[in-house]
């Protein structure tokens, strides 16, 4: 019992210094992900607070944090430019509700289902889509408020403090591993600015964090269809990148710690998160690879290192937002830099020249698409393509045999998955005319997956029926069987020698 209790001790307190190292690296994250969806620095903080406490309390994968992202804020810009930020709120809360809707009815396994070329061009892509939001911010406004590129001195700068910023990120890690290196390189930059008067934009700059507790609040939009026009899209793919992150984030921490989360209560923690966000001013959020990784590097495993990370944020909210006001827009791009550099998948140049064209295919549209488009539209479009590919690989590989036995009669061995894809190709390589009056085909290296499988066979059935020739079906399944109501009179069927496995239909339910 002593021993049993000194573990927990243990773990309680990695848990609470790992929750500190995340929710100080959270800070310039949250905030720059605020101005990535072209919202106040406050609603980020707040998203980042509220999606990571309830996560952390109810989520099916503990020691996975979970905040404000990159991958849902680029989504949000055009709401929030053609509307307002509180079409924002009403889009995050029915996303909220879309995603516990996918947790309820179990959908959260149909995760494995998602191809490795397409989730390392959903990662590609979604570093691009950073990278170029962050050239945003070096555009200044001239006398006549429109916007310029930053030019002179003032870019020269700019470029410096960026410089420095990955500089310190790039190089602390090497020296001690202590503090969060990208804290330490903002708390430098600032420090610098400060000490040596350096001209350059701020966050009080673009706007005040100055936080109280968030408070309750319904989204003030009209309650009308044509509201839920507008944001239903919206909702759709936050809902689906949302959930999409925070399941690939849960296979790689089950990965890493040898433990398996539960993937539709993740779905369902992550929904009320996401609702609560609508009700008290956030701007949403799902798990956070990144931060995730510093969480289990720095020895968290259990919920207190979420809720102490959600916690400690609400402190610095509440008691240090004017020491965050002072923060230089530059420290904020120069660790989004590095955030992009880190999630790009630079193996994956190596990887192309290495894996199936039809990989490096998919792989590459992924990533074009989440840049023209959005992560959700990319991740289906790129598992459509591949079920394509795979279907169109399979297809080929169905092989017909056609040899005479001892008693005369025509056999033909099938080897090979028999779907839709490979009827056409199946049906060709019968030779009804100048088989023998007895045929026999034998289907014990193939395997019958759908419907249109059977009724291929059925077709057979009734052509070699009205060239007046008996038919027999070996090695099928008795599910198969149950489905040949046309060809009842005239296919026999070995029962004998038939397995026991189970195709997609209907009508066996």
């Amino acid at each position: 019992m002593l021993k049993l209790h000194i573990n927990k001790v243990v773990s309680l307190k990695a848990d609470i210094l790992s929750g500190l190292t995340v929710a100080l690296a959270l800070v310039p994250e949250a905030v720059a992900f605020a101005f990535v969806a072209n919202v106040d620095p406050i609603v980020g903080l707040y998203a980042a607070f509220m999606v990571g406490l309830i996560t952390a309390i109810f989520g099916g994968r503990p020691g996975m944090i979970s905040g404000a992202t990159g991958a849902m804020a680029v989504v949000m810009v055009s709401l929030v430019l053609e509307h307002s930020v509180q079409y924002l709120f009403a889009a995050v809360l029915l996303t909220g509700i879309l995603q516990i809707l996918f947790g309820v009815f179990k959908l959260g396994k149909f995760i494995r289902m998602v191809p490795h070329p397409v989730m390392l061009g959903f990662v590609n892509g979604l570093a691009i889509v950073i990278f170029l939001a962050q050239l945003g911010q070096f555009k200044v406004a001239d006398e006549n408020g429109v916007m310029q590129w930053m030019q002179g001195e003032m870019l020269y700068t700019m470029l410096g403090l960026i410089a420095l910023t990955m500089a310190i990120i790039h190089f602390l890690p090497k020296l001690t591993s202590a503090v969060p290196s990208a804290l330490v390189a903002i708390v430098v930059v600032s420090l610098a600015v400060v000490g040596l008067d350096i001209e350059t934009k701020v966050v009080g700059d673009v706007a005040s964090i100055a936080g109280e507790l968030p408070s309750f609040m319904i989204p003030d939009v009209p309650f009308t269809w044509e509201t839920l026009a507008i944001i239903f899209p919206y909702s759709l793919i936050l809902a689906a990148i949302g959930l999409i992150e925070s399941l690939l984030t849960l296979t790689l921490i089950d990965e890493l710690t040898q433990t398996r989360g539960q993937s539709n209560k993740e779905c369902v923690a992550q929904g009320l998160a996401n609702t609560t966000n609508g009700f008290f001013g956030g701007m949403g959020g799902c798990a956070m690879i990144g931060q995730s990784m510093i969480n289990v590097n720095s020895g968290g495993r259990g919920r207190a290192s979420g809720i102490t990370a959600a916690l400690a944020l609400l402190g610095f909210i509440l008691f240090a937002s004017g020491l965050i006001e002072q923060i230089p827009l530059a420290a904020l791009i120069g660790v989004m830099f590095i955030v992009v550099i880190a999630t790009f998948e630079w193996s994956s140049f190596r990887a192309l020249k290495k894996i199936p064209r039809s990989d490096a295919f998919i792989l590459i549209l992924v990533s074009g698409v989440t840049v023209a488009t959005d992560l959700a539209i990319a991740v289906i479009v790129g598992v459509i393509v591949s079920a394509l590919v795979f279907a169109w690989e399979h297809a080929k590989h169905v092989i017909v045999k056609r040899s005479t036995d001892e008693n005369g009669s025509t056999v033909y061995e099938v080897e090979g998955p028999l779907f839709f894809g490979a009827i056409s190709n199946f049906k060709s390589q019968f030779q009804v005319n100048d088989d023998a009056g007895d045929v026999i085909i034998d289907f014990q290296n193939s395997r019958v997956y759908d419907h249109s499988g059977i009724e291929a066979i059925d077709g057979l059935a009734e052509r070699y029926t009205q060239a007046g020739k008996k038919l027999h079906l070996r090695h099928l399944s008795p599910e198969c069987k149950v489905l040949f109501s046309k060809a009842s009179d005239c296919v026999e069927l070995n029962v004998m020698e038939d397995p026991n496995y189970h195709i997609a239909s209907d009508k066996l339910s």
